[in-house]
């Protein structure tokens, strides 16, 4: 049933959400950017594209383990220790990562970046949350998280030419596209002030801290990290596999691929921007049902799509218009109403992470082992399979309105926690 909104956002609440938005940008950036590098990195140092897969893997792997701890971390030092700190490491570390030598400093560089990636993913979904009205959140988390996928995978390949053209060295490039995050850290600094009713009380004693297990039973918590798998099933294979696919097997050229590709950053954005602020008016269970849908079909018209690649452009940006819209209402809205405040980093870490290291890994994984034995247009099927698991587990979501008298409140939860749970 269609929702009317609050009143407009507040000033703090813009400018939170803007600065996060921009950081998860900057993030997207400092991930992607290598794979347009990569070609040069390769002849300077001497690497393969067996290396390539394991720097990619490596940073993938460290953002999901790191992701699983930040709530330990957060309940220790505060949301804004982190969130500053973890994004002026990722920009030290990139900017470092022009001084690699070697293939064992890079991976090293690309892991580090990965955790401290990690850490500031949930701590930036978990303050866009709590600076946010309920009635805002989802659009609120659209516009959050719409920029990664637009300087990472849309805008980052023409900044990396560009830059590269213009410097004519990679290690350039690195040291350039890492400026940004020191002034965005500064600027988050000192305008984030935690929200009063949303304050961390203080680090309960070992003997009752919350058990992953009794965190998993909150709410939609364990169905989010299934949920997380079958998107990134869908999403990861194509971002890794798809430029093979649209090469080898349909034979387009190089820059015709870069221009279908760019659809996923393209569409990503826009998604993000239109599909969870529409959750807000509509409810979550409709549009995470109506996305893995869509996607499924989007998916099977791009299976048997020609090359055409107008058609192959606009199938791609479909399908990363639900798949990133799904990402974001998953570990956004569903994932913080399912628990308390107090527990949200903890929570976002948990879907965050082992996503990551389940959908960001194994899927790609899985997609080569299959393109190998059976061919390059089979990768379709598991992206298939992946948004198709999605939409018989999206079936299976509770609203709001159902968690509280299914929600346990554990004896070893802090009493501020479970305060905030009784209260909902």
């Amino acid at each position: 049933m269609k929702k009317a909104l609050q009143p407009g956002a507040g000033r703090h609440e813009t400018i939170m959400v803007l600065l996060l938005s921009l950081g998860f940008g900057l993030v997207g950036l400092d991930r992607f950017i290598i794979l347009p590098l990569f070609p040069a990195i390769m002849r300077d140092l001497q690497m393969n594209y067996q290396d390539l897969g394991n720097l990619s893997a490596a940073l993938a792997m460290a953002w999901g383990l790191a992701a699983l701890t930040v709530g330990g971390m957060i309940r220790q030092l505060g949301r804004k220790t982190v969130l500053v700190g973890s994004l002026l490491l990722v920009s030290a570390l990139s900017g470092l990562s022009a001084l690699a030598g070697a293939l064992t400093s890079l991976l090293l560089l690309r892991a580090l970046m990965g955790i401290c990636e990690g850490l500031f993913t949930p701590a930036g979904i978990a303050v866009a949350t709590e600076v946010s009205h309920p009635d805002r959140r989802g659009f609120n988390l659209g516009i959050q998280q719409a920029l990664f996928p637009v300087l990472g995978l849309a805008l980052g390949p023409l900044i990396a030419a560009w830059l590269l053209g213009a410097m004519n060295s990679w290690r350039g490039v690195f040291a350039i596209v890492a400026l940004p995050g020191f002034l965005l850290a500064w600027l988050i600094h000192r305008h984030y002030q935690p929200a009063l009713s949303h304050n961390l009380p203080p680090p309960a004693p070992d003997g009752h801290r919350l058990r992953w297990r009794q965190l998993l039973r909150m709410g939609n918590i364990r169905l989010n990290i299934l949920l997380m798998f079958c998107i990134l099933a869908c999403q990861f294979v194509l971002c890794a596999m798809l430029p093979n696919y649209l090469t080898d097997h349909l034979h387009l050229s190089t820059m015709a691929m870069a221009s279908v590709i760019s659809a996923i950053g393209v569409g990503g954005c826009v998604g993000q921007l239109i599909v969870p602020g529409l959750s807000d008016l509509y409810g979550r269970k409709p549009m995470v049902i109506l996305s893995f849908a869509a996607s499924l079909a989007l998916v099977l018209l791009l299976k048997l799509a020609p090359a055409q690649p107008w058609l192959l452009f606009a199938l791609l940006f479909g399908i990363s218009f639900f798949n990133c819209s799904l990402t974001c209402l998953t570990v956004g809205p569903l994932t913080g109403e399912s628990v308390p405040s107090e527990l949200l980093p903890a929570a976002t870490g948990i879907v965050v992470g082992l996503g990551e290291v389940l959908g960001g890994g194994a899927a790609p994984a899985l997609a080569g082992f299959v393109a190998t034995h059976f061919g390059l247009p089979a990768i379709l099927y598991v992206a298939m399979v992946g948004s198709l698991g999605g939409l018989a587990l999206s079936c299976l979501l509770k609203g709001p309105q159902e968690q509280p008298s299914d929600l346990p409140i554990p004896d070893e939860l802090p009493l501020a926690a479970r305060a905030l749970t009784e209260r909902n």
